[in-house]
């Protein structure tokens, strides 16, 4: 199934426009007080409200000093820290220093933005997304910024919040929010709904928005339909804070939203290593351990992570300490996939705590330069034909629909898992370099129950109903290691080294192993250098290469020419 293609788009479309043909724009009054506040459950910094104190204001990695100056009304180094200012979630950071001069701050930081008129519409802070984060944090930090507070904040407080609301859905009907936007937009109407004195009147509209959103976003497995396991955790940091209102106020849990939460967490379990990192694939970047911490702390039932998220495109093979997880699903539909990354087939594998072979991974905001290199197929550890990606990624200039979206990639994605007694094994193929190439990528993968060995065998097979290209072109497969491993060639393999002492051997059948530079952008203070092996052959029909990395107790010395 082509989920890339438009009659795909035009379905999603209509169920995102149906609880909203109806009622193209709602009334909301200001409510007179509100009734509950939601819980915060991401992690808070005290120190971060000293900071703001003495004006400075880092977000996206920028720093803006603003010599007491109101940052709203300074020029924003770039659109992102524009977003994360005008989002306010920051506020949790003041409510946390429990003082009453970071309170009086928060409380004045929040009325200079109050104050502001007429914010043009192309302005960041108007986006859709940035109004409902605004409207969280608002929520969230009521009780501080009203105790004590003056009528004149009291009603421009208020005011905000219902004007927010009605922004939100006019976005929702109107299809300005897009994609997993759209969603946050939803979960923010809702908070708004439970939490308002008011919101009983919009109740019933916002929760079939909300649950319109669910269906249609959340995967039977639980998966996000963006593939992007980072949405999941920000989604369940806003989800979970929504339920606890919604039964704090006795009022009925949308089933939509229990069932999304239950399927959620185990998902995200799926896809998280040793060290609690959650694997790079589609715009994952640094893993937040704090914030995954907390939202994994909310699952009711814990049992052993999922091996097998087919709806998601993510497999998974386990052995004692030895873990691989694979991407094997096609591309998310366009609207979804301006995150997305041409890594079909691309693999991860961990020992316990110590990450071996990874994906470059998405670089942090501040690096938004290097978001197309690391969305290409090059920058995973998978097969690369004729340095081009399995996936067709409109370019920055290529028109606002188009540009960062998937244009085309695999349509067809086999997976078949085969247990046996001493070993599990994927057996995958993906047709991304049909169009191009003629050929088929075929993977399998396979793991020892004995935790002590990965094999491989990548194989390039002529695609149905296709002509090869005649003219040669060459493959490369590459493995890119963590900055942890340290990478060696020994004779005509290689040596790997982990962190912890551990050693391990890389041998290659129909290719000889490289060692070459490569770049780990998922790095949490920023991106580094790191090593990979690359097998290079050319692409002739039925090419075969098969591969391993083995674990070893110890390797004896490499013996020099002229050794007796």
């Amino acid at each position: 199934m082509r989920l890339a293609g438009v009659s795909a788009a035009r379905a999603l479309a209509r169920r995102a426009a149906a609880p909203y043909h109806l009622v193209k724009s709602m009334a909301i009054a200001p409510p007179e007080r509100l009734r509950v506040a939601p819980p915060e459950i991401r992690t808070t910094d005290s120190t971060v409200a000293d900071e703001i104190y003495a004006g400075y204001f880092s977000f996206e990695g920028k720093t803006v000093q603003t010599h007491g100056a109101s940052p709203f009304g300074l020029s924003a180094p770039t659109p992102g820290w524009r977003r994360a200012l005008a989002g306010f979630s920051w506020l949790r950071h003041l409510r946390a220093a429990d003082r009453a001069l970071a309170q009086a701050n928060a409380r004045a930081l929040v009325a200079d933005f109050l104050s502001l008129r007429g914010l043009p519409r192309r302005d960041p802070a108007m986006e859709p997304a940035v109004i409902a984060r605004r409207l969280l944090s608002f929520l969230t930090q009521s009780p501080v910024l009203l105790d004590g507070a003056d009528a004149d904040f009291y009603d421009a407080f208020m005011r905000s919040l219902a004007h927010s609301a009605r922004l939100l859905w006019r976005a929702l009907a109107s299809g300005e929010a897009r994609g997993a936007d759209r969603m946050f937009c939803a979960v923010a109407l809702a908070q708004y709904a439970v939490c308002a004195d008011n919101g009983r009147k919009i109740g019933p509209q916002v929760t079939h928005a909300l649950s319109a959103e669910l269906d249609r976003q959340i995967l039977s497995d639980g998966g996000h339909i963006s593939r992007n396991p980072q949405v999941a955790v920000d989604l369940l940091l806003d989800l979970l804070p929504l339920r606890q209102v919604i039964a704090a106020r006795g009022l009925q849990t949308p089933e939509s939203m229990l069932r999304s939460i239950d399927r959620m967490m185990p998902t995200l379990r799926m896809l998280q290593h040793g060290d609690g990192s959650l694997a790079l694939f589609n715009g994952m970047g640094a893993t937040a351990l704090d914030r995954l911490a907390n939202v994994l702390a909310y699952e009711d039932s814990r049992g052993a992570a999922p091996a097998n998220a087919p709806y998601s495109g993510y497999q998974r093979l386990e052995a004692r300490d030895a873990l691989v997880i694979v991407d094997a699903g096609p591309p998310p539909p366009p609207e979804f996939s301006r995150g997305a990354h041409a890594g079909c087939l691309s693999f991860e594998f961990s020992l316990g705590f110590e990450r071996v072979v990874v994906n470059c991974g998405a670089p942090a905001p501040q690096h938004e330069d290097a978001r197309e290199l690391a969305r290409a197929t090059a920058a995973h550890s998978t097969l690369v034909l004729g340095d081009m990606s399995s996936a067709r990624i409109g370019p920055r200039g290529a028109g606002r629909w188009a540009a960062g979206r998937i244009l085309d990639g695999p349509r067809v994605v086999s997976v078949e898992r085969r247990q046996l007694e001493d070993e599990t094994t994927l057996v995958m193929s993906h047709d991304g370099y049909r169009r191009d190439f003629g050929l088929v990528h075929a993977r399998e993968l396979t793991l020892t129950h004995d935790a002590t060995t990965v094999a491989g065998r990548d194989r390039l097979l002529v695609a149905e109903n296709a002509t090869p290209r005649a003219a040669p072109t060459e493959f490369e497969i590459r493995f890119h290691l963590h900055p942890r491993v340290r990478a060696a060639p020994r004779g005509a393999d290689v040596e790997l080294t982990l962190a912890n002492g551990e050693t391990l051997l890389f041998e290659a059948v129909g290719a000889r192993p490289l060692v070459e530079e490569s770049i780990f952008f998922a790095n949490p203070g920023g991106a580094r250098r790191c090593a990979q092996i690359v097998l290079r052959g050319y692409a002739s029909p039925q090419a075969e290469v098969r591969w391993s990395l083995q674990r070893v107790e110890a390797l004896p010395p490499v013996p020099l020419a002229g050794d007796v």
